[in-house]
């Protein structure tokens, strides 16, 4: 049963990092805690292993394509080392229900920044620095706390400010994912002996695969219905995490 599991569980993350180009972490997170049941520092930490090897899957067809910005990528990975590795270094002395009430705080942000308005036609610009460096910051911690890659804010500010098209910034977004959460990966190396890597890894190989074909084909599915789809789903999972944390908790 955890194998038919492991492997929906795979298509599904696959399928949001490769059409949406963020959120692999934020459903990988639930599905760990609340599936495999999980805790909340080994589910952060398997999450990573499983988003670093599909988002970099799904960054790959968009470096051939060249649908990336690699300055703005390896620059927000670069300056928000700092709040990575120490956000992945105090991840393991706070209590587990301040891990997943942040998550679900993470979870109804993300929501909100995906309900963007149309993308006005204009020409492309660059991320200013003062805008960069904040962005690196904020996506660091979240992904050495939460385990969360930050796709889900990278992608409306390129969009919506720097006019960058939707693929470009998802091809953008998937890069910042793998290489934060790979950063990441490293630093909650004292969790690794604790977790169980068999279903981490099955789903990580199904997910790498469907990510490829999802990425491969994002041009034909409507934008407008992913991105309403993906919101709704976001604010879903923070209700079901913060019941879970404060009303069902056993």
């Amino acid at each position: 049963m955890d194998a038919v599991l492991a492997i929906l569980s795979g298509a599904f993350i696959g399928s949001v990092l490769g059409f949406v180009g963020a959120g692999g972490a934020m459903t990988s997170v639930p599905i760990l805690l609340y599936v495999f049941h999980f805790t909340p520092t080994q589910a952060t930490t398997a999450a990573l292993a499983i988003v670093l090897l599909a988002a970099l899957s799904g960054a790959i067809p968009k470096m051939r394509t060249h649908e990336v910005l690699y300055r703005e990528a390896f620059s927000i990975w670069g300056i928000g080392l700092v709040t990575n590795i120490g956000g992945a270094a105090l991840s393991k002395h706070l209590p587990n229900s301040i891990i997943t009430t942040g998550f679900a705080l993470i979870l109804i942000f993300a929501g909100f920044a995906t309900r963007r308005g149309p993308i006005k036609v204009e020409d492309e610009k660059r991320m200013t620095v003062g805008v960069l460096i904040a962005i690196s910051l904020v996506i660091g911690a979240m992904t050495g706390v939460f385990g969360v890659g930050g796709g889900f804010l990278a992608i409306p500010v390129l969009v919506l400010f720097y006019n960058t098209p939707q693929n470009k910034a998802a091809g953008t977004s998937l890069l910042i994912i793998s290489i934060n959460s790979m950063t990441s990966f490293l630093g909650h190396h004292g969790v690794w002996h604790e977790v169980k890597w068999g279903i981490p890894v099955g789903i990580g190989a199904v997910a790498i695969v469907v990510s490829m074909v999802a990425s491969h084909n994002t041009k034909h599915v409507p934008v407008a219905l992913l991105r309403r789809s993906f919101t709704y789903l976001l604010f879903a999972l923070a209700i079901f995490t913060l019941a879970k944390t404060w009303i069902f908790h056993s």
